[in-house]
Order: structure tokens, then C-alpha cells, then sequence
């Protein structure tokens, strides 16, 4: 098994961006433009690679090659992005990769770009770029091309060697189990898992009964053997079931309006683990939104819009509305699954006065409910 957190330090040292290997300081999948450009990026890399892995890691500057990580993004519904524009998509995985230095919520995010024979191209466009265009790898830069690009193995053995030099051991194994329950999370109740003899998965949170069901807040999952985060929330719970063969992870999400909020089930994510060293993930959205008074409703999204203005104006905000701020995203996004087709771009427009307010639970709450409905977005296989 490889050690993502040893592959990533590897690609850093070994090699400036190249034809199988790409850095960003951050993905930015909110907007068109941002879709376009990472889509651009896995175009390239795969036509450039059939017969290896490439990467691209995400949460590194671009000059110094300092690892200052990013927010976590648990997408695990980004492959039909890829799908949804790129003919011949590559399969592709997004890990998130803790690291010491970085604080508890930031990590760096790897990016796997599985070897296929067939050309990318794009089957249709997205921002700036045209249906049936195609992108190649021409040593660190990404360009566009019209010729029939040659079936290549320049890399195999790079990557090859690279990947050999990352592969986990019964030292990082322990070491990183101990740092999980005694370190980054002595505060938190913390357990862990040996499935199959060979993954040992670790989580924490603060732990809660209702009924019969025991819940967790403030939780951290990671699959230790790869430094892989499985989930990170500061805001949602999530419930934990876990037998010989699998681990399975299920999403809350706490909405409402008027102070009367409901937990609705968001997403189960479930990890079965194989004898042979392998383990699959499949995830099924469980979301089914909330419906209220479409009156009602009206009032509420026009005060919230208002809100807005005012923000983006510079105009002050009173007390009460200072502390309305904190929930706008979500009631925003309630109104949106209702209906009001418009409140998911004013909150994506509103996004930079977001994330300058004083209080950080604003910008938390705006991240939280665009990762919501990218979820909606992807299952449905929308673009």
C-alpha cells in the first residue's frame, strides 16, 4: 500500500511540475472557470499518460513548493464532473492527505489520474474552452493540440520508482496510529479498527446516544495505512457502523428555519476491505431536502438577499444581523432546493464578503453548503 503522504513529498522533491505530475495552490470548483481548468489539467495528464499514474497535488505554493494545504473536499461524486465533459474520461481518485505541520482542518489533496489508452477530448465546452478540444503535457505546461498524440511510456519507470519509494510500513503504520489518539486528538474520544490484518482505520469525535443510535460531532476519519483522511466536519454528525469486512460512514445535515432545525441523512460512504490488499468505496446519496410554504419562504429569501446588498456594499450590519450572517448559507440554500433557482449564485457571487466577515463560522457555513450541493450536482450527474 502506498503512503500518500510519503508519494506527495516524494513528487515534491524529486521533480518540478512535468508531463505526469502538476501542483495548485487550491481547487476552485464553484465556478465555470475553475471547472474548466482543473478539467483541462486531467485532460492533459492522461493523454500524456496511458500507461502510468499521474498526480496532481493540490495545496502547495507554486514557487517555493511549501506545502500550505487547503480546506478538506470529500467529493466523492467528482468523477462524473469528469464524466459529465470529457469523452474517454480516465478514472480519477481525490485523497486528502493530512500532515503534521498543518492545522487539524487544512490537508493537501492528491489527485490519481489512472493510466487509460484512449484520447481524452472535451465532448463539450465550458468556459472558454470548445467542444471537441484536446490538451497535452508538454513538460510543465498544458496546451492545447489538433495533432493524433502517439501512444507514450516515457514515465512508467519514473513513476514506477517513485510510487516503490512510498509504499507503507509497520513503523509509519503505529506511528501514525499513535499520533492520531494521543496527539491531534487526546481531547476527543478516539477508536480504531484492523480490518483484513492490513487497513487499520482511525476515527474520533465527540460522542453522543439518541435513542439507540450513538452519533459523532467534531469528527476525524482517517485510513492510517495510506494517510488518507475519510472525512473531516467540524459542523455535521455523522454515525459509524463498522463489521469484519466493512467500515460505512453516514452524513448529517442540520437544517431548519426559524430556529427549528431536523438532522436529515445526507450521504453513506462504505469501505469494504479484501483479503488480497485492496479496498473499494462506493457512496449513495440519502438527501432528500426539506419543503416548506413557498410564501413563507419568499419573505425569508428577500431579507436574505437584502442582507447580502448590504454586505457587499459595505453598508454596516446591526447585531441581530450580524448574527443572521451565520445562517444565510443555509437559508439560502433551503430556498434554493425549494425552488429559487437564483439564491445558489447570489450565495457563490457573495462568497469573497463571505469569507472576509469577522466571525469565521460564516465562511465555514458558505463551504459547507457549496460541498452539499456539489454533492446534489454530481449524483445527478448534472453539469
Amino acid at each position: 500500500m502506498i503512503n500518500k503522504r510519503l508519494l506527495i513529498k516524494n513528487l515534491l522533491a524529486h521533480n518540478d511540475e512535468n508531463s505526469f505530475y502538476d501542483k495548485k495552490r487550491q481547487l476552485n470548483l464553484h465556478t465555470k472557470e475553475g471547472k474548466a481548468k482543473f478539467l483541462k489539467h486531467i485532460c492533459a495528464l492522461s493523454n500524456s499518460n496511458p500507461s502510468n499514474n499521474s498526480y496532481i497535488v493540490v495545496g502547495v505554493e507554486d514557487e517555493t513548493n511549501e506545502i500550505v494545504g487547503d480546506d478538506f473536499f470529500d467529493d466523492s461524486q467528482i468523477q462524473n464532473l469528469v464524466n459529465a465533459y470529457l469523452e474517454n474520461p480516465p478514472k480519477i481518485q481525490y485523497e486528502n492527505v493530512p500532515f503534521p505541520n498543518l492545522p487539524k482542518e487544512k490537508v493537501v489533496g492528491l489527485v490519481t489520474i489512472k493510466p487509460k489508452s484512449k484520447t481524452s477530448y472535451f465532448k463539450k465546452g465550458i468556459h472558454t474552452i470548445e467542444a471537441k478540444s484536446t490538451f497535452i503535457r508538454k513538460g510543465s505546461n498544458t496546451t492545447p493540440t489538433k495533432d493524433k498524440i502517439p501512444y507514450s511510456k516515457q514515465n512508467i519507470e519514473t513513476v514506477i520508482s517513485l510510487e516503490n519509494n512510498s509504499r507503507n510500513s509497520i513503523s509509519y503504520t503505529l506511528e501514525s496510529v499513535l499520533d492520531f489518539m494521543n496527539n491531534r486528538h487526546k481531547d476527543l474520544e478516539s477508536n480504531y479498527k484492523v480490518f483484513k490484518e492490513l487497513f487499520v482505520v482511525c476515527w474520533a469525535g465527540n460522542k453522543k446516544k439518541v435513542r439507540d443510535k450513538t452519533y459523532f460531532s467534531r469528527v476525524d476519519i482517517e485510513l492510517v495505512n495510506e494517510q488518507v483522511k475519510l472525512f473531516y466536519s467540524a459542523l455535521d454528525e455523522v454515525s459509524i457502523e463498522y463489521d469484519n469486512e466493512s467500515f460505512s460512514i453516514t452524513e448529517y445535515v442540520c437544517l431548519g428555519l426559524n430556529d427549528k432545525t431536523s438532522f436529515y441523512p445526507l450521504e453513506k460512504v462504505i469501505l469494504t476491505f479484501f483479503d488480497n490488499g485492496y479496498y473499494k468505496m462506493d457512496s449513495q446519496m440519502l438527501f432528500e431536502p426539506p419543503q416548506y410554504n413557498k410564501k413563507m419562504l419568499h419573505h425569508i429569501y428577500n431579507s436574505n438577499i437584502t442582507l447580502l446588498n448590504k454586505l457587499n456594499k459595505g453598508t454596516p450590519l446591526q447585531d441581530i444581523e450580524k448574527k443572521d450572517m451565520v445562517n444565510v448559507s443555509h437559508t439560502l440554500m433551503i430556498c434554493y432546493l425549494n425552488g429559487f433557482d437564483e439564491a445558489k449564485q447570489k450565495l457563490i457571487d457573495a462568497k469573497a464578503n463571505m469569507k472576509a466577515f469577522d466571525n469565521p463560522l460564516v465562511y465555514l457555513s458558505f463551504k459547507e453548503v457549496m460541498r452539499i450541493l456539489r454533492k446534489m450536482k454530481y449524483n445527478k450527474k448534472n453539469e
